[in-house]
């Protein structure tokens, strides 16, 4: 069994054939669907994925760093309260994101520690974007670490000395993503040699589709040729990738 541990497949972009999604993730094995919130809009369509797939898809809470904007405050309150009133299996998407727009910098970064401190009130898992951010992201989880705070760098793109600043973290790991796949990206290089149990399974969908559906809507279920890719750089097999990752992300948020 497989989970992909960051989706976003209540979006519009599902919306035509989320029946059939969610079944070729069955088909493929896919036994759970983790879905870190963006911010107050995504909020029904969220719940609403929830409710109708109970058994194979569990919500997370958060602020988007790209959702920061001039009303941050508002977004922050909204979060915190929906967190405070529902149930939840991580905080997220939570973190900081300085390729769009850096304007924010100093908001995103309250959100993002405000955030952390409500996991680990909760003691809840935190799911952390850093675009172009990463070692300010790493810098703040280590300024606020302690035995209760834990989580995932999504989409983790970075060198293997980043990996490395992450993983002395205790409790955190790298999600990796489609851009695993991608020839020159890098990705590859330094997964290669990080260890298999501190890592994660994700597709981020609809973004950043693995090859061979690059340039198409990404689902869940192309998490198979990720978990392959890995397989195939580390030169084992793909139920040792499988077997693996999901056992980190099951003990990790359930």
């Amino acid at each position: 069994m497989l989970i992909d541990t960051h989706t976003h497949v209540y979006l519009d972009d599902f919306k035509e054939d989320m029946d059939q999604v969610i079944d070729r993730c069955k088909k493929q094995n896919i036994s759970k669907l983790y879905l870190p919130n963006i911010d107050s809009t995504t909020l029904v369509p969220l719940h609403n994925l929830v409710n109708a797939f109970p058994e194979i898809c569990y919500p997370m809470m958060g602020v988007h760093p790209c959702s920061v904007k001039e009303n941050w405050k508002d977004e922050l309150a909204s979060s915190e309260e929906t967190l405070r009133a529902g149930t939840y299996i991580g905080v997220g998407e939570i973190g900081i994101d300085l390729y769009w727009d850096k304007s924010f910098k100093k908001q995103q970064i309250e959100v993002f520690c405000k955030h952390l401190e409500l996991a680990k009130e909760f003691k809840l898992p935190v799911s952390i974007h850093s675009r172009d951010a990463l070692d300010i992201t790493i810098s703040e989880v280590r300024n606020l670490h302690d035995e209760t705070l834990r989580g995932v760098f999504h989409c983790f793109n970075g060198t293997t000395e980043q990996a490395e600043q992450i993983m002395d973290l205790s409790g955190f790991y790298m999600g990796i993503g489609g851009v695993v796949t991608y020839k020159n990206a890098g990705v590859d290089k330094v997964v290669k040699d990080l260890p298999l149990d501190r890592l994660v399974l994700e597709t981020d969908a609809p973004y950043l589709s693995p090859v061979p559906y690059r340039g198409k809507r990404n689902e869940p279920s192309y998490i198979n040729e990720i978990a392959q890719k890995i397989a195939e750089l580390k030169e084992i097999s793909f139920n040792e990738v499988a077997e693996q990752t999901t056992k980190t992300a099951t003990d990790l948020f359930l």
